[in-house]
């Protein structure tokens, strides 16, 4: 095994307890549904957005220009970490993080970790006007979705520019997938925290061809027993995807185009899915479905072996939750000793462990092999893709404005409701 630096910077690295693996099914990370109206239980999307100020076709704005390099170099340790996060994304046995508790133990940081995520919109909603004052949203870290609420962050200029001299492991470790992202370029205010795929998945006891296509989605042999998401963002990237089209390079008249394959396949889906597409699925009410790829690797653990998760010839998405520095964070300093030290095979390895999605840093791998000695994970394409996979993996459009996205909810949405 190769010898990586201490990821504290501050003090030596202390050797960590073996974790045992899976020990439970995960909770639904991608149970957020980003589609404007979709689902209930949400807030409705002109209350959102009246909430957060950016009902106009223009985002907020900070007030002033900030001099980072003067920001990083005011800053003092505080020996405190407050830490947002979704339910169930963490290492934990008998609710105690190992992964933290190294960290406490190597940097003197003491960590208060709150699983208060549980989707994007209703957290931005809360954030927003905290930070739209200039006001501390109480945590150093938050863990949000590529998308419009993080674009937000960005453009209402409510996020800490990070101090890459301050992140060595995230340069050495960090996978090229998450490297300088089309929604953050360079990574200045964002590190991904895990990363996952959208592809498909289909029920090997029922479909005995291969898989190879999103055009199979819409195969008469499969009518009623097809599943789609309710994420329009989902939709509308696999129906791009389908044309030859990567989404984050793609136009309104593209995305109007690509309906017409949606509106015609709708005759075949027996219906548009949150998270509980898995569950129709795992039911045998759906043969074949649009899936998130954690979602397959965990339900092949949890006694569904015959279900398939398929990379479409004509490529998946990437998606990616990252950690975010909110501004007035009052322990900025504690914030980047976290990333630089999550960032190492050891640690991100304790954590990819338990968690399952795709690791953001592919030498955890080694760790998870030889010294958790887990094949299950280390060995699955689904949470080590080769970088073959990666290559044919993309990302979800950024739209440049507020009138942009309702174009693209316009468009969409009409296929869902």
């Amino acid at each position: 095994m190769s010898t990586e630096p201490d990821p504290s910077p501050r003090a030596p690295q202390v050797d960590a307890a073996l974790l045992r693996g899976l020990t439970q099914r995960r909770f639904p990370r991608r149970a957020m549904l980003r589609s404007a109206g979709a689902g209930g239980g949400l807030l409705g999307m002109s209350s959102l957005l009246a909430a957060c100020g950016i009902a106009g076709s223009e985002s907020r704005e900070g007030s002033h220009k900030v001099d980072w390099a003067a920001y990083w170099r005011d800053q003092k340790r505080t020996g405190e970490l407050n830490f947002a996060n979704w339910p169930l994304y963490i290492d934990s046995e008998h609710g105690k993080s190992e992964s933290l508790a190294l960290f406490s133990k190597a940097s003197g940081i003491k960590v208060d970790y709150e699983a208060v995520i549980q989707n994007d919109a209703p957290f931005y909603a809360t954030i927003e006007p905290l930070l739209a004052a200039q006001e501390s949203t109480g945590y150093d870290i938050i863990v949000m979705t590529n998308g419009w609420y993080l674009t937000q962050l960005i453009n209402g200029n409510f996020l800490v520019e990070l101090d890459h001299s301050k992140l060595p492991n995230f340069a050495r470790y960090a996978s090229p997938l998450v490297k300088d992202p089309n929604y953050d370029p360079g990574n200045k205010f964002s590190v991904t925290w895990q990363t996952g795929f959208t592809g498909i998945a289909y029920n090997t006891k029922f479909i005995k061809r291969p898989i190879t296509s999103f055009n199979d989605l819409a195969d008469p042999a499969f009518k009623g027993h097809v599943g789609m998401m309710n994420d329009n963002t989902e939709i509308g990237s696999a129906a791009l995807l389908r044309m030859g089209i990567k989404p984050e390079n793609s136009t309104p008249e593209q995305w109007q185009e690509s309906t017409k394959w949606l509106e015609k396949q709708r005759e075949l889906v027996l219906g548009y899915y949150d998270q509980s597409y898995i569950q129709y699925l795992e039911n045998e009410d759906t043969w074949i479905t649009q899936a998130w790829s954690g979602d397959i690797f965990q339900a092949n653990l949890s006694g569904y072996p015959h279900l398939k998760y398929v990379v479409p010839k004509e490529g998946q998405i990437a998606w990616h939750d990252n950690m975010l520095i909110p501004r007035q964070a009052q322990n900025p300093l504690s914030a980047l000793d976290w990333m630089n030290f999550y960032y190492t095979p050891k640690i991100s390895g304790i954590v990819e462990d338990w968690v399952n999605y795709v690791c953001p840093v592919p030498m955890a791998q080694e760790y998870i092999s030889t010294v958790l000695k887990d094949p299950t994970v280390a060995n699955s394409s689904l949470v080590f893709p080769s970088a073959a996979i990666n290559q044919q993996s993309y990302e979800y459009y950024v739209y440049k404005d507020y009138d942009e996205y309702q174009t693209w909810n316009d468009i969409y949405n009409p296929i869902i409701e």
